[in-house]
């Protein structure tokens, strides 16, 4: 499905540059497994029907990058020309070798400056989706609420009413029942 919905991917990308692909390894969590025998396209792309911002990369008709940049993501640098970030979604980390370490800078920068627009249509979506929902959510607690009403007032009046009288005159005979079979005890204990 991935690699099929980038390549019907019919916009042109925001940002291009190339570098070697890299999953860490499932299995381990610690050793990186190249996903591109050489040197692929890495870009970004903005899907406007979707409203959000991917990496896709591609080698040759597989996409091995088809990442989906939200708010909470970060790109890490961890040397001179590689960098990685993880995505909970495809439950894995990316991380790409690049041949230079202008290249790893300049994506980068693009990747905060994607996070930082993925934000603000984070963001922007949830104020329509308030704006739109607020209504019935409000109708829909008035709902919930009128039937509710009677019967809760009918069941707990008499259901606390019962529970009070038996608590209040167990209690009483409890305590000293109670106490002498464990005062009688410790007395034994301690001869």
């Amino acid at each position: 499905i991935h690699g099929f919905y980038s390549l019907s991917f019919r916009e042109q990308p925001i940002f291009s540059t190339r570098a070697h692909v890299f999953q860490i390894d499932p299995n381990t969590k610690k050793n990186w497994v190249p996903t591109s025998k050489h040197a692929v396209t890495v870009s970004y792309f903005y899907d406007s029907t979707r409203n959000v911002y991917r990496i896709i990369s591609l080698d040759g008709s597989k996409a091995i990058i088809n990442s989906t940049i939200t708010p909470n993501m970060t790109f890490t640098k961890t040397s001179q020309k590689f960098g990685q970030w993880a995505d909970s979604r495809a439950n894995t980390v990316y991380g790409l070798g690049f041949s230079s370490e202008h290249h790893l800078s300049k994506f980068a920068e693009k990747f905060q400056e994607f996070k930082e627009a993925a934000r603000i249509a984070k963001e922007k979506s949830h104020e329509k989706m308030e704006l739109t929902s607020t209504p019935s959510q409000e109708s829909a607690g008035g709902d919930i609420q009128s039937p509710l009403t009677p019967e809760s007032i009918n069941g707990t009046d008499d259901e606390r009413a019962m529970p009070e009288v038996t608590q209040n005159s167990e209690p009483r005979a409890e305590p000293t029942q109670n106490a002498l079979p464990f005062t009688h005890r410790y007395r034994f204990h301690s001869h």
